[in-house]
């Protein structure tokens, strides 16, 4: 039996759910028990999970829950600053901040002072979009395929400074990078000040090429803002090789940092311009703290923050990009172009990683989900708008080829092709 082999028959047996690990060879019961070397590598990732036995999770964009080590280190943390209590809070927590934030700006490859932590992607991109020194007449270009939430603060923009938000479709399989840039730039006009463009697509998992369009949207004297809710910690990138003003992502995602982590980056140099939305401490600082301010929050979080980098750091930020993007291209390679299915996100490797989206001509994105959960017991989400019909299918690293032959095999009898 050759290897994939192997690996598929332990996961049509369940292996993997946690306990069957925990007497065998394959159980790390530690990062540092990790062997990169190993044959069953990705199984002893998978060991380090605890993965609810009721469903096959294909739903990690929204919360990519966390490795039992960093879930009782999160809850050690708890314990700390609670007996510490405000001792904690009035000394050390924010140089312990800072530690975290320069963890993650590491990670991006970004200066320390480029970063702070948030809360999540929505507050930081929201920071940028609110505190932005509009002035009436001013445009701002975004997608139909951005995040709700941040499209209402542009409309929220519009209102309170009388700016004109301009939208654009990105092209689902575009034919080249060409093809992407140039929706963007034909909707610059001499009134443009800050586009906002989505590193990876949330409904599709589309990645776009990001330094194209900044390079061109700098030609035009127009700063770029990336909305990188689902990057850090998914695929291996370089901020500075980026080339954007401003970023957030959301870091309870795909780096499995407990709910409520983000960070936002802003291109040293450009933090003075924008207007804090709360007043710090200290009025008028000339870092990016000034924008950082959100009264008492949760610090154990923050502390999580380095657990979580070196669980990443164990894998291999770009090991784990090449597994997520094989888990992905595993499934939907064996479904793409079947009658009655289809794939919403782009072919070519290099544009998707994990996310990929998939709809069925016989049915509803909402249907399609339903259907997957209470007959095949798989859990997704539908996405049906801004062009989009069907289902965003995320696994991660625990998850195996069983599983998503499980998934292909649901497809395939869900559209007539079994």
């Amino acid at each position: 039996m050759n290897k994939r082999k192997f690996l598929k028959s332990l996961a049509f047996l369940g292996v993997g759910s946690g306990s069957i690990f925990s007497s065998g060879k394959s159980h790390a019961k530690s990062i540092a028990d990790l062997d990169p070397n190993a044959a069953d590598f990705w199984l002893q990732i998978r060991a380090a999970y605890k993965l609810k036995p009721d469903y096959i999770n294909l739903e990690n964009g929204y919360y990519c829950f966390l490795p039992e080590e960093t879930l009782e280190n999160y809850i050690k943390h708890l314990r700390k600053v609670n007996y510490q209590a405000s001792n904690y809070m009035r000394t050390v927590q924010w140089d312990n901040k800072a530690k975290s934030a320069a963890m993650v700006a590491e990670l991006v490859g970004a200066s320390p002072e480029e970063v702070v932590l948030t809360r999540n992607t929505t507050e930081s991109i929201d920071l940028i979009i609110s505190g932005y020194p509009w002035k009436a007449g001013d445009e701002a270009i975004v997608s139909n395929q951005d995040y709700g939430s941040l499209l209402n603060m542009f409309e929220l923009a519009e209102r309170r400074y009388g700016i004109k938000v301009n939208r654009i479709d990105i092209p689902v399989h575009p034919e080249n990078d060409e093809e992407i840039v140039a929706a963007y730039e034909n909707a610059i006009t001499p009134k443009t000040k800050l586009m906002m463009v989505p590193h990876i697509v949330n409904i599709t998992g589309h990645i776009l090429p990001v330094r194209k369009i900044a390079d061109m949207a700098h030609g035009h004297g127009v700063e770029i803002m990336l909305d990188g809710a689902h990057a850090v910690g998914h695929f291996d990138f370089n901020m500075a090789e980026l080339d954007c003003d401003y970023y957030g992502s959301s870091l309870h995602k795909w780096l499995s940092v407990p709910l409520g982590c983000g960070m936002l980056y802003v291109k040293k140099g450009k933090s003075t311009q924008i207007r804090p939305l709360l007043a710090p401490y200290e009025l008028d600082q000339k870092t990016l703290l000034n924008l950082n301010h959100t009264g008492t929050h949760a610090v154990s979080t923050d502390l999580s923050m380095i657990d979580a980098v070196n669980f990443l750091n164990k894998m291999g930020s770009k090991r784990k990009e090449e597994r997520l993007r094989y888990i992905q291209r595993y499934w939907s390679d064996q479904v793409r172009g079947l009658p009655g299915i289809n794939v919403n996100t782009p072919k070519e490797p290099h544009r998707s990683c994990a996310i990929a989206n998939v709809g069925l001509d016989a049915m509803s994105p909402g249907e399609m989900a339903k259907t997957l959960m209470d007959k095949y017991q798989i859990y997704t989400v539908s996405i049906d708008g801004a062009g989009v019909k069907g289902c965003r299918i995320s696994p991660n690293v625990y998850t195996t080829e069983g599983e998503m032959d499980k998934f292909v095999q649901a497809v395939k009898e869900m559209s007539g092709n079994a």
